[in-house]
């Protein structure tokens, strides 16, 4: 089998293909904002173009977790065991998976959004990117973490990392349940079925903060062993 940039990133840290794994999540989960901004504007020519990108990004993502669990050492000869290090790539994954699922749904069924939504809607999905971004930073930690045995200061850098990181997933709630909110006054001028689909999108878009607070949870768990 042909090496690849990504396996041959195993030979210097078994850890650098997770912090990669998790910057091409992170770059899928980004292009939600454009995405809905086509949405918005009802392009959807571009909103086609992107779904196809976010698909494309998850895709390339999904490979990388598969070569991850392929040639993931049995014993890594560290702190960090093996079966951690798989649990960590699987909730990061499923950031990529539902920023996939969100397009998917929103072209499928040409989803529109009325304006007294649509403002407070970009508000709650650009502070679910950052919480994304925000897993990001803290999981590009690790390789520091290991050669600081897990001690010192750089650990206390990563409890704070992942403090912020919960404390944004919270503000997230918040937004979830002003949209609801918003969305129950608007219940009886919209079809049942787009009001159905409304709460969906919504409750999947917090659910990238939710997972990307559950990659911060797991980093928790490291650092307490």
């Amino acid at each position: 089998m042909p090496t690849t940039p990504f396996l041959n990133m195993f030979g210097r840290s078994p850890i650098r293909p997770l912090e990669e794994h998790m910057a091409k999540v992170h770059t899928c989960v980004k292009e939600l904002k454009p995405f809905f901004d086509a949405v918005f504007s009802e392009n959807w020519k571009q909103v086609e173009i992107l779904r196809g990108r976010i698909a494309a990004l998850e895709h390339e993502a999904d490979e990388m977790k598969r070569q991850l669990r392929l040639h993931l050492p049995n014993s890594l000869f560290m702190s960090v065991s093996r079966s951690d290090l798989l649990a960590l790539l699987n909730v990061q994954d499923r950031l990529a998976n539902k920023a996939k699922d969100i397009s998917g749904i929103i072209l499928g069924r040409k989803m529109v959004f009325a304006k007294p939504i649509a403002i407070p809607f970009m508000e709650y999905l650009i502070h679910c990117i950052e919480a994304s971004r925000q897993a990001n930073t803290a999981i590009h930690e690790l390789d520091e973490l290991l050669e600081t045995g897990f001690s010192g200061s750089e650990v206390k850098l990563v409890e704070g990392m992942i403090a912020k990181l919960s404390h944004t997933e919270r503000e997230t709630d918040e937004q979830q349940i002003q949209l609801r909110h918003i969305l129950f006054g608007m219940e009886d001028k919209l079809s049942p079925v787009h009001v159905m689909f409304l709460y969906k999108i919504i409750e999947w878009t917090g659910e990238i903060a939710d997972r990307a607070r559950e990659v911060g949870d797991r980093l928790q768990i490291l650092l307490a062993r």
